[in-house]
């Protein structure tokens, strides 16, 4: 396989050495995580979809699902390695269970690309430009999108995420992360199509790149949204309570008294955020005591605090995973976004064994209401999202354009020293770029965050430190693109061009026979 110029081209290589290109699917998953945080090597998402998208030229829908496989192995195997850390080392699973349980849930993800690989060549198998800048990106993401909400999502290393801090992250309040996604497979695309016809690249391809990444960054320059009010003066109190320690009944009294104790440590503040069920009991079971000390330093001090707690109803029969609001405005925001097995046992008769070997306290919430109204504290209406309910765009834009400031509490300590917590605060920022909103993230063992509305962080605590986070915020009013329409523009839009790819295809057919 040879260009115009009869020069050998990348794509050919692995066209005459199958077996090397399997392992290169295998390496190239591999290099898609360190394109996000900790690494940060952020080009990555463009390289590494890239040479996937070479791999995929020329090959049967077989072969094609089986890189895209491998291609999941190790993007979801090294990438979302975490999910070993909280079944065995704090969900207490046998470390053989535990490893059998990741492979699972690893080659279940790894379908993902896999479909795409087998579709992208059953039924749009004329390769060309049209095929790497329209039909690949298009699917690609369609596929993020989808992952995102079947059995209740899982959107993590979305390749939109990678880029919340290049130019690329401009486009997210205009069309979220998918539309960042696509952005950035656009680019893997072109950078697919220069290893085939790189003249043609130089000529065609390259000023189009230029033009995604320059409209990214134009695109982050324009300011939806304004100021409102003063800025706050806002603490997040970091606990750092070990995660073994946290729910023996012994220890209840020393973990308030700590928070408490940190809480008067904080320098003078309007608001101060505790995180997710950092008071380690029901609401009922608390010492009035201490909600009533709460409350006289909410008069006295002028300081509105939103507290992580559990909340049971009076039949004791149901429980939640809540935020609640002490000041002059008390109210009460209940987790709707439960984390399976974490959270509740899903699809129960199928995955009795996984529950029964995972020991982990309160494992059987009921969610919340879908639609709350924000909280208000500190002179702001405060949108709340616990833990991994910040992963989701088009939950947390329903209390906006209301919410002038997004809080999330989390509890981080499950992930213990891997790359989730890090994964997460880039997710925090991607949404504070969609929303124009800046974002307070309170931690247990951290790192504790604040974010401004353009998502850079601007404060943030060492992890696995007590830490008192300090910092100014400034509430925003007004509305994104991406708050008035979320996901619709942009999955309309992948539609759109696998629609025009399957008419290219259908014709190119008809015109053969």
């Amino acid at each position: 396989m040879k260009n115009q110029t009869g020069k050998k081209t990348i794509s050919s290589f692995f066209a005459l050495a199958p077996a090397w290109a399997d392992a290169a699917a295998l390496v190239g998953g591999l290099l898609l995580p360190l394109a996000f945080s900790p690494f940060n090597l952020y080009p990555l998402a463009v390289v590494s979809p890239a040479l996937l998208f070479i791999l995929w030229r020329d090959v049967s829908p077989g072969r094609a699902a089986w890189r895209g496989f491998l291609y999941g192995v190790g993007m979801f195997g090294l990438g979302v390695s975490w999910v070993y850390v909280s079944m065995h080392q704090y969900g207490n699973m046998p470390a053989p269970l535990a490893g059998l349980a990741v492979l699972l849930f690893v080659s279940g993800l790894s379908f993902y690309p896999a479909a795409l690989g087998w579709m992208q060549a059953r039924f749009f198998p004329r390769p060309g430009l049209l095929h790497v800048t329209v039909t690949l990106p298009a699917l690609w993401v369609l596929f993020e999108w989808i992952r995102g909400w079947f059995l209740t999502g899982f959107p993590w290393l979305n390749l939109g995420y990678s880029q919340v801090g290049s130019f690329l992250g401009g486009y997210a309040s205009l069309i979220g992360v998918y539309g960042v996604s696509l952005a950035c497979a656009l680019s893997a695309g072109l950078l697919a199509w220069a290893a085939r016809e790189p003249e043609k690249f130089l000529k065609r391809g390259l000023p189009l790149l230029m033009i995604i990444w320059a409209g990214g960054w134009l695109a982050g320059k324009i300011d939806w949204v304004q100021p409102v009010d003063k800025s706050a003066r806002v603490s997040l109190i970091q606990g750092n309570v070990p995660l073994e320690s946290k729910w023996r009944p012994e220890n209840r009294r020393a973990i308030i008294e700590r928070y408490l104790a940190m809480s008067a440590q904080a320098p003078r503040s309007d608001l101060i955020v505790w995180p997710e069920a950092a008071v380690p009991a029901f609401l009922d079971e608390i010492d009035s005591s201490y909600l009533a000390g709460l409350r006289r330093i909410s008069q006295t001090a002028h300081v509105d605090f939103l507290i992580g707690v559990l909340e049971r109803d009076q039949d004791k029969r149901r429980y939640y995973n809540s935020v609640v609001d002490i000041g002059p405005h008390p109210g009460v925001y209940r987790k709707r976004h439960l984390v399976p097995f974490g959270e509740y046992p899903p699809l129960e008769p199928l995955f009795s064994w996984l529950m029964k070997n995972l020991h982990i306290p309160m494992s059987d919430f009921t969610p919340g209401p879908p639609d709350q109204a924000p909280l208000q504290a500190a002179g702001q209406k405060i949108g709340v999202s616990i833990c991994y309910e910040d992963a989701f765009g088009e939950e947390v834009i329903r209390e906006l354009p209301q919410a002038t400031l997004l809080v999330n509490v989390s509890e981080d300590a499950w992930f213990g020293d891997s790359f989730a917590p890090h994964q997460r605060i880039e997710m925090a920022r991607m949404r504070a770029r969609e929303t124009g909103r800046p974002v307070l993230r309170a931690a247990n063992t951290g790192p504790s965050v604040v974010i401004d509305y353009r998502g850079k962080v601007t404060a943030r605590a060492p992890q696995f430190r007590r830490y008192v986070l300090s910092a100014s915020v400034q509430p925003m009013q007004g509305a994104t693109p991406y708050v008035r329409f979320g996901n619709i523009p942009i999955v309309s839009l992948l539609l759109g061009m696998i629609a025009l790819a399957g008419v290219r295809s259908c014709v190119t057919r008809k015109t053969r026979n």
